[in-house]
């Protein structure tokens, strides 16, 4: 017979699995909701709704073309990034960390941009990246391993530099996840491309409806796992 030690340390380590497995498809879910709202917003208006570094470029170059009409659009889209992040944070609080509240108001405001008429497409822009910086605060991390919803650039480094070390004969854990954010985004992008080329900026619906769909699907995961995603 097995020492109860023993058992309890088999059955914590299944639990950590398992949470880590359920973390991970949350994200990629995430994941492909950010990648699909990124490419309705950057087809139907040439604005990034959550690639912020691209953003950042766009407003360095319009600044140096003394473009000022430009400058003072893509400032209040990086402006309405940071705002929706911060917001991500008080209502995650404030809900205790819990990741439908969250999701609701992120569908609620992509539902938003989807119904303004064409004339307000800056209103609608806002709308939609407020909503993509509150999403990052859904799921920070899985069993301790950083997670990023709307940027991939830091979850390709983190591949790279863990390849780079297994190359190198090290054994580290977790660097091959970094792929599922970027695979979930690239998938989620090229469904947005399709909608967007159906719908114009109304394709946005269909991300709110995800969005919905996504914090319906999170009131099922375990209350202590959503604590863990969700870190203070």
């Amino acid at each position: 017979m097995l020492p109860a030690t023993s058992t309890r340390s088999d059955r914590a380590l299944q639990v950590e699995r398992l949470r880590g497995k359920v973390g991970l498809y949350f994200v990629a879910a995430l994941s492909v909701l950010a990648g699909m709202t990124d490419a309705i917003g950057f087809m139907a208006t040439g604005d990034f709704v959550s690639f912020m570094s691209g953003n950042t470029t766009r407003l360095a170059v319009s600044l140096g073309q003394g473009e000022l009409g430009l400058v003072l659009r893509i400032g209040a889209l990086l402006l309405a990034f940071v705002v929706g992040n911060a917001l991500g944070v008080l209502i995650a609080r404030k809900s205790g960390r819990r990741p439908w509240p969250l999701l609701t108001i992120i569908a609620a405001l992509l539902a938003l941009a989807g119904l303004l008429p064409s004339a307000w497409q800056l209103p609608a822009l806002i709308a939609a990246v407020t909503a993509m910086g509150m999403i990052n605060v859904v799921v920070e991390e899985v069993n301790g391993l950083p997670i990023g919803l709307t940027y991939v650039t830091g979850a390709l480094s983190r591949f790279g530099r863990g390849l780079g070390r297994t190359l190198l004969g090290e054994r580290r854990h977790g660097w091959r996840v970094q792929l599922i954010p970027w695979t979930g985004m690239f998938a989620g992008a090229i469904a947005g491309v399709l909608l967007e080329q159906a719908f114009d900026l109304a394709a946005l619906l269909f991300s709110a409806l995800l969005a919905l769909a996504l914090g319906v699907v999170s009131v099922k995961i375990p209350r202590r796992w959503q604590l863990r995603y969700m870190p203070r």
